[in-house]
C-alpha cells in the first residue's frame, strides 16, 4: 500500500479522496489544514485517521509516501517546496505556484530531489479526450490547421458571488484565465501535441466592485436572504477572450467566462484538419463528433471496441456507461501512482499526467495572456 496525506480540505480535497480510494492501493493515512479542530472535524467526515494543522509536523508522519497539496494558490508555492523538501512524491492543484521564478525553482527542486511530481490537470484524462490525441497522433484529420473552443461558467455571474479566488493575493493576477483557461490550454495541447508560443489577448472585468459576505462563502457556497456584505474592488477578469499560434504555425483561438448564465462547467473545443475535423465538450464527455465533408458527420461514443486500440482501455466500462468527470480524476490519480510505483515520472508523457513541467509551461501562457492584455499586442510565451 502507498500511504498518502492530503493538505486542504475544501471542495478539492476530498474529491482527491476519493480518487485515491478507488484505486485500491491508496492509503489516505492524514489530513492537514489550518486549524487542529478543523482538521480533526474533517478527519472524522472523511474517515481518515490522523489530523494535522501544522504542514512541518504532517510530513514527518510515519510512513508518508506521498502528499497531494490542495491549498489555496498562495500556498502552493512555499508548501510544494516543503513537500519536495522532506523527499515525498508531490501531486499540486494548479496554478502549480504563483509566479514564474517560483515555476523554475519548483520544477528544478522536484526533478533533483527524484520525487513524482504532477498538477492536476484533469480533461486530457477523458477517454474521449484520449481518443481525440490518438486520431491526431495517428493523422486520422490529416494536416491540422486550427483549434478553437471555450470554457463557459456562471458562478461569478452575481455581484454577490465572491470568494478567495477573487482576491489577487490570494487567487492571483488572473483569475478566468488562470483557474479555468489553464484546464484548456493544457487539454488542447494534449490533443494537438502542439505547444501554444505567441498570444493576444482582451479580458474584461464585469463588476469591477463585488459585494463580498462578511460571513464568507466557500468556493460554489449559495447565499442566505440576511447576507450582510461589503464592497470589495476587483483587479482580475471575468472573462476573456485569446488568439494564438502553436510552435508548428498553425492558429487558433478561445474564450474563457465565468459570466456565462447557465454554463455551468462547459469546457469544449473543435480542432480542424485537412482530412476532418473533431469536437469535444466536457458536459456531454462520452461523445466526440467528427466533422467529414464529403460523407455524414459522425458522433463516437466511449465505447471501447469503436475506440482506437492505444487508448481503447481508458474507457474503463462497456458503452452506454457514461464516465464523468470523478472518473477522469481517478485516471489521473492511477497515472500518477503508476508512476510513484516505478519511482519515477514515465519517459514519455504522450497517455499520462501532466507533471511540474507542464504546470510550469501553462503558467507561461497565462502569464503571456496577462501581458497582452495590459501592452494589447502579440506576446511570446517564455520558454
Amino acid at each position: 500500500m502507498i500511504n498518502v496525506g492530503i493538505i486542504g480540505t475544501g471542495f478539492i480535497g476530498p474529491a482527491h479522496i476519493e480518487a485515491l480510494r478507488r484505486l485500491g492501493n491508496i492509503n489516505v493515512v492524514a489530513i492537514c489544514d489550518a486549524s487542529q479542530r478543523g482538521a480533526a472535524a474533517r478527519a472524522a467526515e472523511l474517515n481518515v485517521p490522523h489530523a494535522y494543522s501544522d504542514v512541518a509536523t504532517f510530513l514527518q508522519h510515519e510512513g508518508l509516501h506521498a502528499v497531494h497539496n490542495c491549498t489555496p494558490n498562495h500556498l502552493h508555492a512555499a508548501i510544494n517546496r516543503q513537500i519536495i523538501g522532506a523527499g515525498k512524491h508531490v501531486f499540486s492543484e494548479k496554478p502549480l505556484c504563483m509566479t514564474m521564478d517560483e515555476a523554475h525553482e519548483l520544477v528544478e527542486l522536484a526533478e533533483k530531489a527524484g520525487v513524482v511530481h504532477g498538477v492536476s490537470f484533469v480533461y486530457r484524462q477523458f477517454a474521449m479526450v484520449q481518443q481525440a490525441a490518438s486520431m491526431v497522433r495517428y493523422q486520422q484529420l490529416g494536416r491540422l490547421f486550427s483549434a478553437q473552443g471555450s470554457y463557459l461558467q456562471d458562478w461569478m455571474l452575481e455581484e454577490t458571488d465572491y470568494n478567495w479566488r477573487v482576491d489577487a493575493e490570494k487567487g492571483g493576477a488572473s483569475r478566468a484565465v488562470a483557474d479555468i483557461g489553464s484546464h484548456w490550454c493544457d487539454t488542447i495541447q494534449f490533443v494537438t501535441g502542439r505547444k501554444i508560443v505567441e498570444v493576444m489577448a482582451d479580458l474584461s472585468i464585469v463588476w469591477p466592485t463585488r459585494k463580498a459576505s462578511l460571513a464568507g462563502a466557500a468556493t460554489f457556497g449559495a447565499q442566505g436572504d440576511e447576507t450582510q456584505y461589503e464592497s470589495r474592488p476587483v483587479t482580475t477578469e471575468d472573462m476573456g477572450f485569446v488568439l494564438f499560434r502553436f510552435d508548428d504555425g498553425s492558429k487558433g483561438s478561445f474564450s474563457v467566462s465565468q459570466v456565462s448564465a447557465g454554463r455551468k462547467n462547459r469546457l469544449s473545443l473543435e480542432v480542424n484538419g485537412s482530412l476532418g475535423a473533431l469536437a469535444w465538450d466536457q458536459e456531454t464527455p462520452q461523445q466526440l463528433w467528427l466533422g467529414h465533408r464529403h460523407k455524414a458527420n459522425q458522433l463516437l461514443s466511449d465505447d471501447p471496441a469503436l475506440m482506437n486500440p492505444d487508448v481503447a482501455g481508458r474507457a474503463r466500462f462497456p458503452g452506454g456507461h457514461i464516465e464523468g468527470w470523478p472518473d477522469a480524476f481517478r485516471a489521473m490519480m492511477q497515472q500518477f501512482y503508476q508512476a510513484v510505483e516505478q519511482g519515477k515520472p514515465p519517459a514519455t508523457q504522450a497517455a499520462g499526467f501532466a507533471t511540474f513541467h507542464d504546470g510550469a509551461q501553462v503558467m507561461a501562457i497565462v502569464d503571456a495572456i496577462v501581458q497582452s492584455h495590459q501592452q494589447q499586442r502579440w506576446v511570446r510565451v517564455s520558454a
